[in-house]
């Protein structure tokens, strides 16, 4: 047996339970070196026999193969684990990359989207910003216009004067006949100029007539004819708009302003109301005492409204505020020196918040107004099929008391408004050369197309309203509040 053979067989018997063992080393017979084992057995008593001894070491060898077998198996299972393992860690390498990737494009889709939302805002700040410059070119050019006025009317004025002056050294002087005296208790007489007899020299009289026996001022400060303040007429004409104010910021685009045709106690003709209505919860009423103070912008008082109204189809009339109710049909009467809601009332079927607008929009399903016979809303039904209908409401209790329904749709028309009982409607909100189209007279229930030029100066005309006492409409175009000189035939 090898020495190596036998070294591995006294280290398995020796790990198998020996205790003790001897190594003796000496020559054989022929010379070579021996090592001989001495190890004592655990277990047997006496040596087995040579086939015995070869049994077992047949037994140890072939455990040995099978445990390299085991020992290569493992190594072969170590080699698959380290390949997967270096093949997992590669792909997470090139995970996470992708998931970094992914990442980074939200990231840059939200700075995209922050971008986008920047430029629609720029470009809303670039369209009012030139539509602020279109207002100021406008302004300036009603500047322009205003300033050409008064000069027009100082040279008028002067002009005038002259013409006072020379007639008034032109005045015939009194002639007297110094040479004889005049017989008491006779009176004087034109003398014949003897030159000429065709002549005959009369004596005249320059009488100065103070401007408002001829010209009556209105309470907007302006003057304006005498003609129709006395009894009512139809429409047959609208004059060029003047501009009395304009709103400061862009809650003001939309608005109503007004002055009380009835005016009761602690307010006058001059007191004035405005009201901004651009935003979702209106309900600030500007007071102004007076005219000067409305034109300036100084409020003298600012109510407070208890609760929101809708649109631009607010009135004043005998000391009360009358309004829409926010995203209702509800009419609200507030008493303005108490400040108090005095009456409530919904119109049965009228459509609001949208549903039977003026043709600009703006939830102008229901419309005050106010004529020489009173208080009037102007609204449509699902039963009227959008057509406008009228009602005269009792302006203490809200309560109606007529109704009248038309043939004109409410939706085809940019406004509406009432002179002595007759509906009349505008055309177009926007166009600078609109007419007053149609006339529906209550009186008769008959209703006719008209072709009266009106002027929407500033191209966004959202209220236009009738005050009886003035006979003039008010308007609100584009921020600007306006007024009308109109003339009415005689009845």
């Amino acid at each position: 047996m090898p020495a190596v053979q036998v070294l591995l067989l006294a280290c398995l018997v020796w790990d198998v339970g020996a205790r003790t063992a001897q190594l003796r080393k000496a020559n054989d017979r022929s010379g070579r070196c021996q090592y001989t084992f001495s190890v004592a057995s655990p277990n047997e008593s006496s040596c087995p026999e040579q086939s015995q001894a070869m049994s077992v070491i047949h037994n140890l060898q072939k455990d040995s193969s099978t445990q390299r077998l085991d020992l290569e198996a493992t190594k072969a299972r170590l080699s698959s684990l380290e390949s997967l393992l270096h093949h997992q860690l590669t792909l997470d390498r090139a995970a996470r990359p992708q998931e970094t990737q992914e990442g980074l494009q939200r990231e840059l889709g939200t700075l995209r989207r922050e971008r986008d939302q920047l430029e629609t805002q720029t470009r809303e700040l670039e369209t009012a910003y030139s539509n602020l410059l279109q207002d100021k070119s406008v302004l300036e050019e009603e500047k322009k216009r205003l300033r050409q006025e008064n000069e027009n009317l100082a040279r008028r004025l002067e002009s005038s004067s002259q013409e006072v002056a020379r007639l008034r050294r032109g005045q015939c002087p009194q002639i007297r006949d110094t040479a004889r005296d005049v017989p008491p208790g006779s009176r004087e007489v034109s003398t014949w100029n003897l030159d000429t007899l065709a002549f005959q020299e009369l004596k005249s009289e320059l009488t100065e007539v103070p401007a408002s026996r001829i010209l009556k001022e209105s309470p907007s400060g302006h003057l304006r004819s005498r003609e129709g303040d006395n009894g009512c007429g139809e429409l047959v004409w609208v004059g060029e708009p003047l501009t009395l104010r304009t709103a400061e910021t862009i809650t003001g685009k939309y608005g109503v302003w007004m002055r009380d045709p009835k005016p009761t106690y602690p307010y006058t003709q001059e007191t004035t109301w405005r009201i901004d209505t651009v935003g979702t919860d209106v309900r600030q009423v500007f007071e102004y005492d007076l005219i000067s103070q409305f034109m300036q912008g100084y409020p003298s008082k600012v109510h407070i409204l208890p609760r929101p109204l809708e649109s631009t189809g607010a009135v004043v009339y005998s000391g009360s505020l009358y309004f829409q109710g926010a995203e209702s049909r509800t009419i609200i009467r507030y008493e303005l020196n108490t400040e108090t809601v005095k009456a409530e009332k919904e119109i049965p079927g009228a459509g609001y918040h949208g549903q039977f607008p003026y043709s600009w929009g703006g939830y102008t399903d229901i419309d005050l107004a106010v004529d020489e016979s009173g208080l009037w809303v102007i609204y449509s039904t699902d039963e009227a099929k959008g057509a406008i209908v009228l009602s005269k409401l009792n302006p203490e209790n809200l309560e109606l008391e007529q109704t009248w329904e038309t043939n004109i749709r409410k939706q085809s028309v940019a406004n509406a408004f009432i002179i002595c009982g007759t509906l009349y409607t505008v055309s177009s909100y926007s166009s600078a050369d609109a007419t007053v189209n149609f006339a529906y007279d209550t009186g008769t229930g008959i209703s006719k197309t008209l072709t009266i030029p009106f002027k929407n100066r500033y191209k966004y005309s959202s209220m236009i309203d009738y005050n009886p006492l003035e006979k003039k409409l008010f308007a609100w175009d584009n921020l600007n509040m306006v007024t009308y000189d109109i003339k009415l035939s005689k009845m």
